[in-house]
């Protein structure tokens, strides 16, 4: 086919595949020719030479659907130039497709790259067989010494490796030792490892590294273990590029390494195989050192994924099951938002930008592509993956999937065509086309969906930044909650939380969360009531209400005007000419939300009550929080208590601007 011209063309073994070794697994089943199984795994290979951007050498492919869906991971080493990898991935495939022309279960090691493609769930998942060594012709009369710092150079960047983020587990450093002039390693895992399964792989592998000169898998003074999910080399000379300057170490004596694990290793029934590289030859020496001499070894981002992907409160296996389901190829967002143009760009948050965006099956999207150098981003990314994708509900906007490669973060959300409530409910003329029984439904809509959260759902979730911008509308106008970057789950039995980290939209948060930051189901009714009151009125809750003479933000003027008996003042003009008896039963029901005191506030679950049925006497509120009297302002020692990121955020959305949510979509 002509889309896949890497198929047919010659296969070019550069010298970074000089010791390319592969493994077809017919235990895992073949697939035939031009089947959908091989369609997928052209096009997902593909994927990786159409790749136009990579960061830190770790490519992450799907595609296709159960069970003919394909798994790729590619992995170049650590000190690669981006543009080498790329190369070397390419022609890896064109490799690893000549000697595996049939098997659904591939895997290539060359000297710089892993390649492997399989129908498992391969993501985060430890696997130390089959496994391969390399090794050189140098050797020593004695082994037993050179073995022991050698044990103790590679345990030390393990440790190093292993620390590392799921972006890069990769550490490579020569060290000067007593016996032997120097002896460098280089050690890697698969980023999406855990650090714990990073450190049992390459400990696996060092206690493979046989000091027994008689032994046929001996390696003398170098040699090169790999495995599925890591990697490790060791030499007498620089064969990485690096710019490290080399260290003396005193060395102890390290402890004995498992007797189990030293010469034993059962590889799924495959034996071990040595690969002699003449690594010796000046030739190929020139050569490796002119290819990484210009290059340096890619910084460690400062964004930890591991933490925010890999290790969630408990959700486990559940949660790595979920993150595989929802991965979206980058190239297939790329396309679908024409390369994020601005002419798709729907608006923008506090995080990032969000596009829309049309999938080849016509299907809308609309993409959060989150900042870079948003350092607040990371949490955010998780929760909208890991929380929102066990929601479904009708008032909830659906999560599709997301995106993680390099530096790239994208969450893909169904496409609301109607925009956000905000759009509609604070503009002069379009607010006209919400009637009350518009506004009704999308007020009924909000308390379904946060009732869901609070009661009915398998988690209870806290939204925390309830507001008009994260209120999205369908074509029929109903409402679908968003965002739920500072959602937080409670736990079977919790009932209230607490953060010194307040963040949030001003005018919006409750005052025990803002003064305390004590959060729970009630600080999401006091926005839920603040919310209310905007529908019913038109008015922002921080907008200025003239009464007279006198001055007063929304709270207070609605719980003024409820107290002296003229409700109706605060009830938006457009709606005067209809019934108002059901218009001020949820003014009442709002007041009721917004109450000072959090034992006062209903549940969602009483709101949802109140709202559908007019026989149920409701009791009387007490004055809203921040009521002082003519106009709402903050009492002098009511302080937030922020750390400086909160601080940050706050200030941001002193003038509503949204810190969290993507404009209206």
């Amino acid at each position: 086919m002509a889309l896949y011209p890497f198929v047919c063309c010659l296969i070019v073994i550069i010298v970074s595949q000089a010791k390319a070794i592969f493994e077809c697994d017919n235990n895992r089943g073949n697939y035939t020719v031009n089947s959908t199984y091989d369609n997928n795994l052209k096009t997902l290979l593909y994927s990786f030479s159409s790749h136009t951007e990579i960061n830190y050498g770790f490519y992450n492919f799907s595609y296709g659907q159960h069970p003919d869906k394909i798994k790729a991971i590619g992995l170049c080493r650590g000190d690669l130039e981006p543009n080498q990898c790329r190369r070397n991935l390419n022609n890896s495939i064109a490799y690893l497709r000549a000697k595996c022309p049939n098997q659904k279960e591939a895997i290539l090691w060359g000297d710089d790259v892993t390649l492997r493609y399989t129908y498992r769930s391969i993501l985060g998942s430890l696997e130390t067989d089959p496994t391969r060594y390399f090794s050189n012709t140098m050797s020593t009369t004695e082994a037993d010494k050179y073995i022991e710092p050698l044990s103790f150079v590679m345990r030390n960047l393990t440790d190093k490796a292993a620390s590392g983020d799921s972006r890069r587990k990769y550490e490579a450093d020569g060290v000067n030792t007593t016996d032997f002039s120097t002896i460098y390693g280089l050690v890697q895992c698969m980023p999406d490892l855990s650090s714990q399964q990073c450190s049992n792989c390459l400990y696996t592998a060092i206690s493979e590294i046989d000091p027994d000169p008689f032994n046929r898998y001996y390696m003398g003074l170098g040699g090169e273990v790999v495995k599925p999910s890591c990697r490790l080399r060791f030499d007498t000379y620089r064969f990485y590029n690096s710019t490290i300057e080399l260290e003396s170490l005193s060395l102890q004596p390290s402890p004995s390494l498992p007797p189990s694990a030293v010469t034993n290793n059962t590889s799924l029934g495959h034996s071990k195989i040595g690969i002699v590289i003449a690594t010796t030859v000046p030739v190929v020496t020139v050569v490796l050192v002119l290819i990484f001499i210009c290059f340096y070894r890619l910084r460690k981002p400062k964004l930890n994924f591991e933490a925010n992907m890999g290790k969630y409160d408990d959700g486990g296996e559940e949660d790595m099951t979920i993150v595989e389901s929802l991965q979206f190829n980058f190239d297939i967002i790329q396309v679908a938002t024409s390369d994020f143009s601005n002419s798709n760009k729907l608006g923008q948050g506090g995080f990032g930008i969000v596009y829309r965006g049309k999938l080849l099956n016509g299907h809308m999207i609309a993409v959060k592509r989150l900042s870079t150098n948003s350092d607040q981003g990371d949490v955010e990314f998780k929760n909208e993956v890991l929380l929102v994708a066990k929601l479904q509900h009708r008032n909830l906007v659906r999560l599709l999937g997301f995106c993680l490669e390099g530096r790239e973060r994208l969450l893909i959300y169904e496409f609301v065509s109607n925009k956000s409530l905000d759009y509609f409910i604070f503009d002069p003329t379009r607010k006209t086309q919400l009637n009350w029984q518009t506004r009704y439904n999308i007020i009924k809509g909000i308390a379904r969906g946060l009732l869901y959260l609070h009661e009915d759902s398998r988690l209870r979730i806290i939204h925390r930044d309830l507001k008009a911008s994260n209120i999205l509308l369908d074509e029929e106008m109903n409402p679908k909650i968003s965002d739920f970057g500072l959602a937080r789950r409670f736990v079977i039995g919790q009932t209230e939380g607490s953060t010194n980290r307040i963040v949030g939209t001003y005018g919006y948060m409750a005052p025990e969360y803002a003064m305390h930051g004590e959060f729970s189901v009630k600080s999401d009714v006091y926005s839920f009531g603040v919310l209310l009151l905007e529908i019913i009125s038109g008015h922002k809750n921080s907008a200025n209400i003239f009464h007279g003479e006198d001055m007063e933000y929304l709270l207070s003027y609605a719980w003024r005007s409820w107290i002296e008996g003229r409700a109706t003042d605060i009830i938006d003009p457009s709606l005067k000419n209809i019934s108002q008896n059901e218009i001020l039963r949820c003014i009442h029901i709002g007041l009721l939300c917004i109450q000072e005191n959090l034992i006062d506030r209903p549940t969602m679950a009483s709101v949802a009550v109140m709202l559908n049925s007019y026989s149920l006497a409701l009791s009387i509120p007490s004055k809203p929080a921040y009521f002082i009297g003519s106009g709402t302002r903050m009492l002098p020692d009511m302080q937030l208590h922020v750390d400086n990121v909160g601080a940050t955020r706050l200030n941001e959305s002193m003038n509503q601007v949204s810190i969290t949510d993507p404009y209206p979509r």
